[in-house]
């Protein structure tokens, strides 16, 4: 983070389950502490990899509250809190603010598809108000391919008018550059994420504050330093590395993909749990994909006892 702001490559962290398919806090505080030890800019904990949508808010705040009793700092924390509920996105998002948490992740209230701009703005203008925070910092979050309800360059605009010390950024995970370089084009100073690795070097030439990716769980050493050194010779070819693992991986079904990595990298194949309607990937699937990145040069990925480990069925 910089001053009262994150920067550099967050990790939307993946949510370990047990075996009822109930929230493991134990082992999300575990991964939470190695990446922050990898260089992670910040935990945005609750995001699209963690199956946020899968958790209840009960369970979303009890993780919380365990992350920061057992030692995670909560300014290094920008969980996500949003809701297609009002009353439940005022819930989460003033539970972290209370916490003290650096920042909060709000996607869009998704499940009404028709939803104009004045209708969002009213309800991102109740969460903030009804929260009441100073120290709440909103980040927005830009998915129109999974929500379908998505920031206009407008919207956005009107936000940052409204709440220029709350609404200070953007995740965007449209997979459009063109977007994400509007937005950063337009709004100088606004904290602009793109959603994939892929554009990290683009978005910080540009000026973008860094990247939120979900591969970062398995991959961040790299992100990091491709973070840290984007200005010397050679960045390019660092982009190139890190785009060809991200592609790999895109080529599963990404956080089934990402959790079974982590059980081989974790040597506990329980992380390969995921919560329906997701299904883990298959044995089979987990020795390709396992298979393809070690003949690419990324076998350190899945840890060194990799091959010794049996793969989550």
């Amino acid at each position: 983070m910089t001053a009262d702001r994150f920067a550099g490559v967050l990790v939307p962290v993946a949510t370990p389950f047990g075996d009822d398919l109930t929230p493991d806090a134990e082992r999300l505080t575990r991964l939470c502490r190695l990446l922050l030890e990898d260089g992670a800019g910040g935990l945005a904990v609750f995001g699209t990899t963690s199956e946020a949508n899968s958790l209840s808010a009960g369970e979303r705040m009890a993780l919380l509250d365990h992350l920061i009793a057992a030692g995670i700092p909560a300014q290094s924390l920008m969980p996500g809190t949003g809701a297609c509920s009002v009353t439940e996105a005022v819930a989460l998002t003033r539970h972290a603010a209370d916490h003290g948490c650096g920042g909060v992740l709000m996607l869009p209230p998704f499940y009404y598809k028709a939803a104009s701009d004045a209708g969002l703005f009213d309800f991102f203008g109740r969460v903030i108000d009804d929260v009441a925070s100073e120290s709440l910092r909103v980040y927005l979050y830009h998915i129109p391919p999974v929500a379908q309800v998505g920031f206009s360059l407008d919207l956005i605009g009107r936000l940052i008018t409204a709440y220029p010390d709350t609404v200070v950024g953007l995740k965007d995970s449209s997979g459009d550059w063109l977007n994400t370089a509007a937005v950063i084009e337009r709004f100088p100073g606004f904290s602009v994420f793109p959603g994939s690795e892929v554009f990290l070097l683009d978005g910080l030439r540009a000026g973008s504050a860094g990247c939120i990716s979900a591969t970062a769980n398995v991959n961040l050493a790299a992100l990091a330093h491709l973070a840290r050194h984007w200005r010397e010779p050679g960045a390019d070819d660092l982009q190139a590395t890190a785009t060809r693992c991200r592609r790999l991986i895109e080529g599963y079904p990404v956080i089934p993909a990402v959790k079974a990595i982590l059980a081989r990298r974790l040597g506990d194949p329980g992380w390969g749990t995921v919560r329906p309607p997701f299904c883990p990937l298959a044995a089979d699937r987990v020795a390709a994909l396992a298979a393809e990145l070690t003949e690419a040069g990324f076998g350190d990925i899945l840890g060194a006892a990799a091959d010794s480990v049996p793969s989550a069925a």
